[in-house]
């Protein structure tokens, strides 16, 4: 009988090269959030309080969409894994949610894999690595065909009253909305 030996994943470990196979079978330090970029790993410190709790109601107000416009979006995540197409190596970022038009609720659950599927939209809430939200992401997202708008709700000056700026697609580019509070 073979052993799968699992590789141990912690902070020191960004940018280290890894196979998508290696990395979802590892085990990984609390604290932190992994991501496959490029086919190296990217770490980030995990969200603080603020931010969960805008990530909450974000994902409320999605799944209150969801339940009056099904044919809209008929799945909210907030553990997605998009893969990125047309990069050498596996890109899988994990943005904070993400809401599908046609996920297939009707296959059987062990039938579903994130390789096959692909949302319309995914956000983030902005974190301490500003970097990845309104840098990275911004490319990365622009290059998955199915995704229609990226939200990017930042909380840095006043976690009461965030910013909110979409990129909305317009063709090979995001048209950028700024959104003021309330």
């Amino acid at each position: 009988m073979a052993t799968v030996t699992r590789i141990k994943l912690g902070a020191d470990d960004h940018g280290r090269q890894i196979s998508y196979d290696d990395f979802i079978v590892s085990d990984t330090a609390e604290g932190y959030h992994y991501e496959l970029i490029d086919g190296r790993l990217y770490v980030s410190p995990m969200p603080n309080l603020p931010e969960n709790v805008l990530e909450d109601w974000l994902g409320n107000k999605l799944r209150a969409y969801l339940a009056s416009h099904p044919e809209v979006i008929n799945y909210v995540s907030t553990k997605a894994r998009i893969f990125v197409p047309g990069r050498r190596r596996t890109t899988s970022p994990e943005p904070d949610l993400a809401a599908y038009r046609d996920f297939p609720l009707h296959l059987p659950r062990r039938q579903l894999r994130w390789q096959d599927v692909s949302p319309v939209l995914v956000a983030e809430i902005v974190s301490s690595d500003r970097e990845k939200d309104l840098v990275r992401n911004v490319t990365l997202y622009l290059a998955v065909p199915s995704i229609r708008e990226y939200w990017v709700v930042d909380p840095q000056e006043d976690p009461d009253r965030p910013d909110l700026r979409v990129y909305r697609r317009h063709g090979q580019r995001w048209r950028i909305i700024e959104v003021p509070f309330g």
